[in-house]
């Protein structure tokens, strides 16, 4: 028998997060390491009235296709696949990896060539035209990075989605009224002072609504307001099997126009020249889970750290008003529970990751 918790996590998934109506197709992608959740969402999908569409590969990044495709082939998707993403009206991605490098040996042009493939997705997706989730299953490879044994990356995994939502809807929603068309934000740390504006943008609120687990208010700054200098020291960046350790951004006039890291410097300066909109920002985001405290590796549950903020170079929310367009949109955490402050106009709203 399965665990009871899957079953609650797979209701959760397409009641609430999807909020799968009959007759719809939801696509449900993943590795078949996720087949207890991949069965119970399409059970769940099934029970909605609606039709789960069903894609597992063997790697998430970097399977024989992208490895061996000619780049004309890469950066364009089968027929089939383009009309799944263009006609599903749901999508599920289940993230279950084997390896959770994979993809790293892959060149800067095939990484380029799969970003672009994947546009027709993004379009959709990033406009929220149609409702997503992106989760995690957990697996070996995974709680290997965590640091952790698979049964108590088990056990953090569940604890961090089967909150009570709709509790945790109403906490940020004080914390999204405090930022809310702020005419700037700052962030100050260790070797960071960065400010950027928020005027006229309304924040959105991640309440199991979009990742899983949720527990964010993220926001596409102005484009062009992005100023100053952000280091993140205290947590590796990963980004398609390539981990950036130390990486310093300097903006000017919301674009980076300096670039330093510890190590993975080469890869972070090619990401940034992927595109004109991969050196601005398209995203501030403010962690907010509780029961996520600790760094594991795995940026959908790092980015949720309670006293944490994230901000993501590339492509931006246009449902929260932005424009910045780019094959990339990549997160990357800032932890301010040791000396970081956030300020809202002028006033000091959190301290050590504490809010005041």
């Amino acid at each position: 028998m399965r665990d009871s918790r899957i079953d609650d996590y797979a209701r959760l998934l397409v009641g609430r997060s999807l909020g799968v109506q009959p007759g719809w197709q939801v696509s449900v992608r993943s590795t078949p390491l996720a087949r207890p959740l991949v069965e119970a969402v399409s059970e769940e999908v099934a029970r909605a009235g609606a039709y789960p569409i069903v894609q597992l590969v063997w790697e998430e990044i970097g399977g024989p296709f992208e490895r061996v495709a000619p780049i004309e082939l890469l950066e364009q998707p089968a027929p089939l696949q383009r009309r799944i993403w263009e006609e599903c009206d749901a999508f599920i991605t289940i993230s279950a990896s084997e390896n959770t490098r994979e993809g790293g040996e892959l060149s800067e042009a095939r990484r380029g060539a799969l970003q672009r493939r994947r546009e027709p997705l993004r379009r959709r997706t990033m406009s929220f035209e149609v409702p997503w989730v992106l989760c995690e299953f957990p697996t070996n490879a995974a709680a290997q990075d965590a640091g952790m044994g698979l049964e108590e990356f088990s056990d953090f995994i569940y604890g961090a989605v089967l909150l009570d939502w709709d509790k945790e809807a109403t906490r940020m929603e004080r914390i999204k009224s405090i930022f809310d068309g702020a005419g700037q934000v700052r962030i100050v740390g260790a070797q960071t002072d960065l400010s950027l504006s928020l005027a006229g943008r309304s924040g959105i609120i991640d309440d199991a609504h979009v990742n899983m687990p949720g527990g964010e208010v993220f926001y596409s700054p102005l484009e062009d307001s992005v100023e100053g200098e952000i280091t993140f020291a205290e947590f590796p960046a990963s980004y398609y099997g390539h981990e950036v350790t130390g990486a310093r951004l300097v903006f000017e006039s919301g674009t980076v126009v300096e670039a330093s890291a510890a190590s993975g410097e080469e890869f972070l300066l090619q990401t940034l020249d992927t595109d004109p909109g991969a050196r601005r920002l398209g995203e501030f985001g403010i962690g907010c889970n509780p029961a996520i405290t600790r760094f594991t590796r795995n940026l959908g549950f790092d980015e949720k750290i309670d006293g944490t903020v994230h901000l993501a170079l590339g492509n931006s929310y246009s449902i929260a008003g932005g424009i910045n367009r780019s094959a990339i949109h990549w997160d990357i955490v800032k932890d301010l529970r040791g000396g970081g402050r956030l300020y809202a106009d002028g006033e000091l709203v959190q301290a050590d990751g504490r809010w005041r």
